[in-house]
């Protein structure tokens, strides 16, 4: 009786789960069958504007440019304020053209206020070409119809997602292509200035309101580089995951464009812009800009970037990835490697490549974010498990605090106003003498998977702050991790102002925290981190 009865309760429970089966591969097909991308015939190839140099911006770096023949003028920006407001300044400035590249653009307060530069500039009748990657662009498809229906702006989105309601379906659909994403980051005007480096747009990249604020760094450059930027450009814009965005947002409304421009007026006079403003107004690169009195660093730099078939090519090749060139372009490093990634996972080859360089006797530091500072918290999973390696090796490791606001306040701090802090800047030193800037975190998804692109800058006026701000401004801001006596677990050594406290447990950590951590990093993932 017992055998007959879960007889039938297997073959009841074989069909239910046949056809829940045949459910879930009908519903993939489906979401297949129309995330779909359209062909790209019809798409004008376009190029950035050569003939730039009698505009306000070519006029005013012209005789510096001349008298430092093959050399990039560099000004460092790690204040978030200056930082907005080189972008600002020089949407602003531009006469012809305005090439402008993001991973995330926000709709929020910094987002809008940046829009509306791009719009004000257009309505100027400079040519804008804004290139986007799709994956962050959720909500705002309304605002770039608007945009792009402008004669003067055009937008594109790289690698779009054709599902634009529950995003998330694109990648059960279609998932090797769609976690495949641009990471690049470029502002240029007139194919004279450009401002390169790690921040996307929206207020935690620069230190706006009261939330999270991400300690950054980007450039801004004149001189042969600019063209080496606009070039990069060009081969995204016209590269075959470069959409119009018409294709996919839609048309916009009849009163689009005074709805739009009543949404300016509106956040203008937010509260948040308002006090955002006026902060951005008393930077003294706002001054030195305009009285073209800006300090600028004359040295040879070079771009990197990978190219855009690693979006589409998943065939493992090094020929179209940036990170070989990077390592050849910044040299073998005999004296110090000094690194800043917010999210480090260096795998086994690369935990290898800084173990051998730390036995060889080179210096070598890296300062990432502590687990309770992180905005990706999964990643640290796989840069936890290679610490004690590390260490063992004689790398020296650091993690940002998540309070490490509060330690640098004032109108030059790193974060803002923002009271709690995260990093977020992508930079490496090589002896004090060589600098990357730019968009690649030195982990898996960087190497593998996105697209990147950076300045590599020989300057030791540019290189050797890293290494003083790792001996003075880093033992302050982050915790150091060091291994325990036993030689088998790690601490955590917290400087302040009134002395040292060691945490034998991970700061900002819980219980459920750690168990989580320690799960992810045994399961086969490190190459989507």
């Amino acid at each position: 009786m017992f055998a007959s009865v879960a007889c039938a309760w297997t073959r009841g429970s074989l069909g239910r789960h046949r056809m829940l089966a045949w459910t879930v591969v009908a519903l993939v097909v489906l979401v297949a069958g129309c995330a779909s991308l359209p062909p790209l015939e019809g798409r004008t190839a376009t190029t950035a504007l050569a003939d730039t140099a009698g505009t306000r911006l070519g006029r005013a770096v012209a005789p510096d440019v001349a008298a430092n023949p093959g050399k990039a003028g560099i000004h460092a920006l790690p204040n978030p304020y200056d930082a907005f407001a080189a972008r600002v300044l020089l949407a602003g400035a531009a006469e012809k053209s305005l090439d402008v590249q993001y991973f995330i653009w926000h709709g929020d307060q910094v987002g809008y206020l940046l829009f509306e530069a791009l719009w004000q500039a257009a309505g100027r009748g400079v040519r804008v070409r804004l290139l986007l990657d799709d994956l962050n662009t959720a909500g705002l498809d309304p605002v770039i119809a608007t945009l792009d229906a402008h004669p003067n702006i055009e937008v594109r989105l790289y690698n779009p997602v054709v599902i634009r309601g529950n995003r998330a379906l694109n990648f059960l659909a279609d998932f090797t292509r769609v976690n495949r994403r641009m990471h690049n980051k470029s502002f240029t005007a007139d194919n004279q200035a450009s401002v390169v480096g790690g921040r996307n747009i929206g207020n935690e990249y620069f230190g706006a309101g009261s939330g999270v604020g991400f300690a950054d760094l980007d450039v801004l450059a004149v001189g042969p580089a600019v063209r080496e930027v606009s070039r990069e450009f060009d081969v995204y814009w016209n590269s075959p995951s470069a959409y119009p965005a018409s294709g996919f947002v839609g048309s916009p409304t009849p009163d689009a464009a005074a709805d739009l421009e009543a949404r300016f007026a509106a956040n203008r006079a937010d509260p948040v812009s308002l006090a955002y403003l006026e902060a951005v107004r008393a930077t003294p690169l706002v001054r030195e800009l305009l009285d073209r009195k800006l300090a600028l660093d004359w040295a040879n730099a070079e771009i990197v970037y990978d190219d855009p078939a690693k979006t589409l090519d998943t065939k493992e090749r090094t020929d179209v990835l940036l990170f070989p060139e990077l390592v050849r372009r910044m040299g073998r490093p005999e004296k110090s490697l000094d690194l800043v990634s917010p999210y480090f996972v260096p795998g086994t080859g690369g935990s290898e490549s800084l173990a051998a360089l730390a036995r060889r006797g080179v210096s070598v530091r890296v300062l990432t974010n502590s687990f309770a500072a992180s905005d990706e918290r999964s990643v640290h999973s796989g840069y936890a498990k290679r610490r004690l390696d590390l260490l063992r090796a004689g790398v020296r490791l650091y993690e940002l605090k998540p309070n490490a606001a509060r330690e640098v306040r004032g109108s030059r701090s790193v974060f803002g106003s923002t009271s709690s802090s995260g990093l977020h800047a992508k930079t490496l030193a090589v002896d004090d003498s060589r600098i990357f800037v730019g968009s690649f975190n030195f982990d898996q998804r960087s190497a593998l998977l996105n697209t990147e692109m950076g300045l590599v800058i020989s300057d030791p006026a540019l290189a050797e702050p890293l290494g003083g701000f790792f001996d003075t401004g880093v033992p302050m801001l982050a915790y150091e991790v060091r291994l325990a006596p036993d030689g088998d677990s790690l601490e955590w050594i917290e400087r302040t102002p009134s002395g040292e406290t060691r945490h034998d447990a991970e700061p900002g950590m819980t219980w459920a925290d750690r168990m989580g951590v320690e799960m992810l990093s045994i399961l086969p993932i490190e190459w989507l981190l």
